[in-house]
């Protein structure tokens, strides 16, 4: 019988493999008061677009792929980060998905990474059933500096875990790898959506996707801005699912960003108009801009979207 799948031993692995190549990285690794194991990766070290890759397979519990690539779709924007998951359900919305909200007097960050898995905080799981055993646990936070101590404490105590136990990686959003994490979240943007959809997460069998890479900004709205703006105007998904292919072909029509009513503007300027509000802007929006749905009980692919490069220009000038 094969051993059940943990996503924070999978993710330790490659933690300690982070770790190790600290150096070429250009990462900052060190221990935090309470013992943590801390990797800074676009804060005081400058990190990089391998160090962010590598992060987003992390993120991913090492149930995902993720590569870099040049692609002829977007001309002005070829350096393209291409995602994928035989297992995107887990993947993606038990370890990827930033859902674990972590808020200490001034700090705030949103967590991400099977670290969730053990936590399980989040009534998301109650719906995938599913729930990790591990003697480590990974935690990715979009921060410019390390979470204080009553977070740590707070995320060893939730997971079961020992401080020591715990490997925290930050990094802005504004860093080169913060870019790079962010916009590796284009295959579990569009299964999140699935989700908010009502789509059966059992049926989704394998998933791809691919995004352009953002190019950072130090500005930290701009830098989210565009991070979005690259799975919006330059995402595309593709899902494979079980069941009626109608139902497939519904889920294809329904994902595109195109379909929100905040659709056609930089979502930098949509969030400034909403004064950071995020739950002002649609939901419908997050998500990529094209989608082919493939139903495996008849092999029929469903196609609906499209890039979008003249936005992704304006946002990405």
């Amino acid at each position: 019988m094969s051993e059940p799948i943990s996503l924070n031993r999978d993710a330790w692995d490659l933690f300690e493999k982070l770790c190790g190549a600290a150096e070429s990285l250009r990462l900052g690794v060190s221990r935090g008061s309470l013992g943590e194991h801390l990797v800074d990766a676009g804060a005081a070290h400058p990190g990089g677009i391998e160090a962010g890759r590598r992060i987003a397979e992390i993120c991913m519990g090492g149930l995902g792929r993720v590569t870099l690539a040049h692609d002829a779709a977007l001309a002005r924007w070829p350096l393209t980060l291409a995602v994928a998951s035989s297992r995107p359900v887990f993947a993606c919305l038990a370890s990827q998905y930033a859902g674990w909200s972590l808020a200490h007097e001034k700090f705030f960050a949103l967590g991400s990474g099977p670290a969730r898995a053990l936590a399980r905080k989040e009534k998301l799981f109650e719906e995938l059933g599913y729930a990790d055993r591990a003697d480590h646990a990974v935690l990715v936070l979009e921060s410019a500096k390390p979470p204080p101590a009553a977070i740590v404490e707070k995320v060893a105590t939730d997971c079961g875990l020992a401080p020591d136990r715990l490997g925290i990686i930050y990094a802005p959003t504004q860093s080169l790898a913060g870019a790079v994490q962010v916009v590796a979240r284009v295959l579990e943007v569009a299964l999140h959506k699935a989700h908010e959809l009502h789509f059966p997460l059992d049926r989704i069998r394998d998933g791809a996707a691919a995004a352009p890479l953002a190019p950072p900004h130090p500005d930290f709205i701009t830098a989210m801005g565009r991070t979005n703006d690259a799975i919006i105007f330059g995402g595309r998904v593709h899902l494979f699912v079980t069941g009626p292919e109608d139902e497939a072909k519904a889920l294809a029509e329904r994902l595109p960003s195109a379909t929100s009513r905040d659709y056609g503007r930089p979502f930098a300027e949509i969030f400034r108009a909403v004064k950071g509000d995020f739950y002002a802007i649609d939901g419908a929006l997050f998500s990529p801009a094209a989608a082919i749905v493939t139903a495996l009980d008849t092999g029929r692919s469903f196609h609906a979207g499209q890039l979008d490069p003249a936005n992704l220009d304006i946002a990405f000038d």
